[in-house]
């Protein structure tokens, strides 16, 4: 992939670089999205969501965290309304220009925190894909703020998922975060990869109960067989779970 982009802004350097066939968002040398010439994502926990969303039958979906916004172009070609919160204004137009942001996504500048604060609106599904640095925020990991995503989603059928990036099977951040999710929610799933090194966890919460292990949904122009071994790879596992060695290796992205 060659360097096509180099964007100086108040969160970071972002990248972006492109081959012939995909496009890559990076922020400060770290991996944030990929995606087909389309804006179909390569990541395999992208697709997790994308599924959950549909098994859970949602129709309007807050994400906390742009990226390349490779989740909300594929939520809109569903006909789902996809509203988008990201604290660096530069990551809206990137995403519009190289990644194929529909016109009809709803875009915010700001903080999640802050934006969920002063909107009383519930949404049917709440996504957060929000970083500083390999974590998520410390304010977005405390019962608090989950209690506050909670009061913004329909009690009945409202779900949350937050992407949580792990190093290895010996790194305690999805325990921690389904720790606190619990405080705020009755019912937490994890998915995880385990056995494998720097992936993409989902922990979700909320009316996720009857949720069935992740399929692909809608299929990228490129990189198809790789993308179905990630997402078969992917498991519902107990927060508690005894871990595997670590055995393989496998994308990291937002």
């Amino acid at each position: 992939m060659i360097p096509i982009a180099h964007h100086q802004t108040r969160h970071g350097e972002v990248v972006v670089l492109m081959s012939r066939s995909t496009v890559a968002y990076w922020q400060d040398e770290r991996h944030q999205s990929e995606a087909d010439h389309a804006g179909i994502s390569l990541a395999a926990y992208i697709h997790a969501i994308h599924h959950f969303l549909r098994q859970a039958e949602s129709r309007d979906v807050l994400m906390i965290g742009c990226g390349g916004g490779t989740l909300a172009t594929m939520l809109s070609a569903d006909g789902v309304k996809a509203t988008i919160v990201e604290i660096n204004p530069r990551s809206f137009a990137i995403s519009r220009r190289y990644f194929h942001l529909p016109d009809d996504v709803e875009c915010h500048v700001g903080d999640g925190r802050a934006f969920l604060r002063a909107s009383r609106r519930r949404y049917d599904a709440i996504v957060l894909d929000a970083y500083d640095g390999n974590r998520l925020p410390a304010a977005m990991r405390t019962p608090s703020f989950f209690k506050l995503a909670r009061s913004r989603l329909h009690a009945k059928h409202g779900v949350l998922f937050v992407n949580v990036v792990m190093k290895n099977d010996r790194d305690r951040h999805l325990v921690s975060v389904a720790v606190q999710m619990r405080k705020a929610f009755s019912e937490v799933r994890l998915l995880d990869a385990e056995g494998t090194i720097d992936r993409n966890a989902v922990a979700m919460a909320g009316a996720v109960g009857n949720l069935t292990p992740p399929t692909m949904t809608i299929r990228p122009r490129s990189g198809v067989r790789l993308l179905r071994q990630e997402i078969k790879a992917m498991a519902f596992r107990a927060p508690k779970q005894k871990t595997k060695r670590v055995a393989r290796k496998v994308r990291k992205s937002r």
